[in-house]
């Protein structure tokens, strides 16, 4: 019993400890919201009922999104401790049989399944069965999945350029005199130092700014208190939702439009599911009911008890609420809290870019993990500074003014709304929920996030463009480099080598088989690469003994060490198949892989026996004599006989086929022995 409470008392320190960590990563783009949010309104002589109308809607969004629908259902949907939308997606493809991965068409079914991560079980339930017989219901959920990451992408891009600049737009206060372009200048500068701290990880940044953001948690409400003592008691009245009513009956169709910036209050909620990777499901409940819920519920009551009071404050609400004596303090504060704010989503874009990576539906970059204790945390150096000037750009191209943060809204609840959809799905195909549950989480939900999608959509042509051009650019190459693997897998599967005819190759008299050992990668399960005969017929030669590597990736998170590498001989001598299992949080690039697929190799021999005893003295010669890694590199020969969405879609893959990453760096193979083969494909 005591080792038991000793256990017990270690793991709630370990999440006090995590919890105190999600303050520098996961909450700065939802703390310092109050930075905008008044300042993005367009408010046209608001009154006291105005702002306590405002006050009532952003107290039940942050009420009803944050605590009811992120904290209390959307963190318990994650896929072995990952989250975001496409850890639901992978999620919903491993209960019923509706995903159209690739990889997934190319397994036979005699492979051996992962027993420990099979999650499907039992008959599906009515909508898997719909989903499963639809091809067109399956697209659309692979698009909204899509669409979710790019969407969170494109909020990398708008958190740190609007919070940073919000920040920033402080010094005008006592310095009517500095400009535009002085403030943007200056924002560019922090965003850019930001970035550039990136490299050193999400413990090293999150170590370094939680102190700065546990500053801003406790002292802004503490303003909130003091304005609200000072300026309006009863600012606690607008939590009564009739409030909203009487807001909207005498605000009519623009008050409907003001929704459009009391949506940036719930801003940067979604990195709390995004971000789970790299923290704990426990440490970010705690963070956010002890700390940031409160601080944000005390920050806008004092916000507007100001307001009312001086209602023609709010395009700088933030800082004309600060009292005089700690206005620098708190601008020093504010703007070391926009640096952190932009690091929440910084580090869900690199968690949503290694999971398309993984699952193949996004051009090879480079990913780090930087931390050997937490897999999830991960730094992409090409997506890093892309971001990096996405994000100046922006700052430098709109400046100050509402277009950013129309643009923002339009992201943050598009996000949101994909969640909730994809969240019901969750909870009747996986969890079974009784549909009664199901339609009072829905339905509240998609009215309230369905109200403000309508209302930020008339901000398109104010700002709110820049998101949805941003996921336009992210979707056309996610469907370019599919469309391009996709083509290549069904040539592939078309003129494989079977085993036969690799027996065939091989007892020709001309073919020699050469001292060493060869790893051969294909990307087919049943059969070989046509590379192969390619290979055999122009080097005349094969290794004494080859191993043809198959990655498999699986719809799970992380894979068992035990069940990582599966291998089976392939009829002649010397030759095997080796299938390496993986799942969308694991690292390729853990290890050694030639010890890792020998060690495999030889607990498959019976060295008992006199053939196993031989196999396992041909592997160690081969080894010791030399090692090749041989990866094939088919091209596509677009002929003029071919259709013009061939030229232009496989043309795009080609290109961006040149300028991504090799897959065998990510395995970790020395530079010195890899080897690649060439094979046009004619179109």
């Amino acid at each position: 019993m005591s080792s038991l409470n000793y256990e017990q008392g270690g793991n709630f320190r370990r999440d006090l400890v995590l919890a105190y960590k999600t303050l520098g990563v996961v909450f700065g783009g939802l703390v310092t919201s109050p930075l905008y949010v008044y300042p993005s309104m367009n408010l046209s002589s608001p009154t006291k009922d105005d702002y306590m109308g405002l006050y009532s809607i952003m107290f039940w969004t942050l009420t009803l999104i944050g605590v009811v629908k992120y904290v209390g259902i959307a963190l318990n949907a994650d896929d072995h401790g990952e989250g975001g939308t496409f850890a639901m997606y992978s999620l919903l493809c491993r209960h019923a049989d509706i995903g159209i991965l690739p990889s997934k068409k190319v397994y036979s079914e005699e492979e051996p399944l992962l027993q420990n991560q099979s999650a499907r079980s039992g008959r599906p339930s009515w909508l898997g069965k719909f989903f499963e017989r639809s091809i067109t219901a399956r697209r659309a959920l692979l698009f909204m999945a899509i669409l979710g990451m790019c969407m969170l992408i494109g909020d990398g891009i708008l958190t740190p350029a609007i919070s940073v600049l919000s920040a920033i737009e402080g010094l005008r206060g006592p310095f009517p005199s500095v400009s535009n372009a002085v403030v943007e200048a200056l924002s560019a500068v922090i965003l850019i130092g930001l970035f550039l701290l990136q490299k050193y990880g999400t413990s090293k940044v999150s170590f370094l700014f939680s102190p700065i953001m546990a500053a801003w948690t406790f002292t802004t409400p503490i303003i909130g208190l003091y304005s609200i003592v000072h300026y309006y008691p009863g600012i606690f009245k607008a939590i009564s939702p009739h409030y909203i009513v009487r807001f909207f009956l005498r605000n009519k169709k623009e008050g409907w439009r003001m929704l459009g910036g009391t949506v940036l209050c719930i801003t940067g909620a979604e990195a709390m599911f995004a971000d789970l990777g790299h923290f704990s499901k426990k440490g970010i409940q705690i963070a956010f009911l002890s700390s940031i819920y409160p601080s944000l519920v005390l920050t806008y009551a004092g916000q507007t008890a100001y307001l009312i009071n001086n209602v023609n404050d709010f395009s700088d609400g933030f800082y004309k609420f600060v009292p005089r004596p700690v206005y620098w303090p708190m601008f020093i504060i504010a703007t070391l809290a926009a640096i952190v704010a932009s690091q929440s989503l910084i580090s869900a874009t690199f968690s949503v870019i290694k999971q398309s990576v993984v699952v193949d539906y996004f051009p090879r970059v480079k990913v780090v993990h930087t931390s050997q204790h937490k897999e999830g945390e991960v730094y992409s150096p090409e997506t890093n500074y892309i971001l990096m000037v996405l994000c100046v750009s922006v700052v430098l191209g709109f400046g100050a003014g509402n277009a950013i943060g129309n643009a923002f809204g339009v992201v943050v609840i598009m996000v949101m709304l994909i969640t909730t959809i994809m969240l019901t799905l969750v909870m009747i195909i996986i969890w079974r929920t009784p549909l009664v549950l199901v339609a009072l989480y829905f339905v509240p939900f998609f009215i309230m996030e369905g109200s403000y999608v309508s209302a930020v959509f008339t901000k398109i042509p104010e700002g709110g463009w820049l998101p949805f051009a941003v996921s336009i650019i992210l979707a056309l190459v996610m469907f370019g480099w599919y469309y391009g693997r996709q083509r290549k897998m069904e040539y592939e599967m078309a003129n494989k080598v079977t085993v036969e005819r690799l027996s065939e190759l091989l007892a020709r008299p001309e073919v020699q088989r050469v001292p060493g050992l060869c790893f051969f990668y294909s990307n087919i399960q049943d059969g070989l690469t046509p590379i192969l005969g390619h290979y055999i017929k122009n080097m005349s030669s094969l290794h004494a003994v080859t191993v043809f590597v198959t990655l498999r990736y699986l719809l799970v998170a992380k894979v068992d060490e035990r069940e990582r590498i599966l291998v089976r001989r392939l009829g002649p001598n010397g030759v095997y198949g080796c299938t390496v299992q993986y799942g969308y949080a694991d690292s390729l690039g853990d290890g050694d892989l030639t010890a890792q697929v020998t060690s495999s190799l030889r607990r498959h021999f019976d060295t008992t026996t006199e053939a196993g005893a031989e196999e396992a003295a041909r592997l160690e010669a081969a080894r010791m004599a030399v090692v090749v890694h041989v990866r094939g590199k088919m091209r596509f020969y677009v002929g003029e006989d071919a259709g013009w969405f061939d030229k232009i879609m496989l043309g795009f893959y080609e290109f961006l086929h040149g300028i991504c990453r090799s897959a065998l760096p990510a395995l970790g193979t020395p530079l010195q022995q890899r080897v690649e083969i060439g094979m046009l494909y004619k179109v």
